[in-house]
């Protein structure tokens, strides 16, 4: 009768343990609430994407524009020019560029990173080959 009881016991133990589990496992962002842990979205750890022609750039203040959107540049700002780390003083008037940038609180926009890409060619017209007189069709 002991080991029925021991038995019976261990089983209850064992049940409890496999309930309390799930709620023990779980993962909360700060203590004290049920809300899940998240890991921030992509654009929020690179900064948004942008991509143009630069239209403007002003070293002094250190900005560039692609449009209407203009970005300032930073000491942690890393561009890139034909594969290359480069300076805003490299990059030209119509080059054209992906940005990854951040804004602040008043919406100013921070490039995180700047990469020169290079244009794409233009496509080349085909040429047409003469075209051949039809041969008129033999009569029966």
């Amino acid at each position: 009768m002991k080991i029925k009881s021991a038995k019976l016991a261990c089983l209850a133990v064992f049940a409890a343990a496999l309930t309390a589990l799930p709620a023990v496992s779980q993962t909360t962002a700060t203590p004290g609430t049920n809300a899940p842990a998240t890991t921030a979205p992509a654009h929020a750890r690179r900064g948004l994407p942008a991509h143009g022609k630069i239209t403007a750039l002003d070293t002094n203040a250190m900005t560039f524009a692609i449009g209407n959107q203009t970005f300032a540049v930073s000491s942690q700002t890393r561009i890139n020019k034909q594969n290359k780390p480069a300076v805003l003083s490299d990059l030209t008037v119509g080059d054209n560029v992906h940005v990854f940038y951040h804004k602040d609180d008043a919406g100013k926009a921070t490039a995180a990173s700047v990469r020169v890409v290079p244009a794409k060619p233009e496509p080349k017209p085909e040429a047409k080959p003469e075209a051949t007189p039809a041969k008129p069709a033999a009569q029966p």
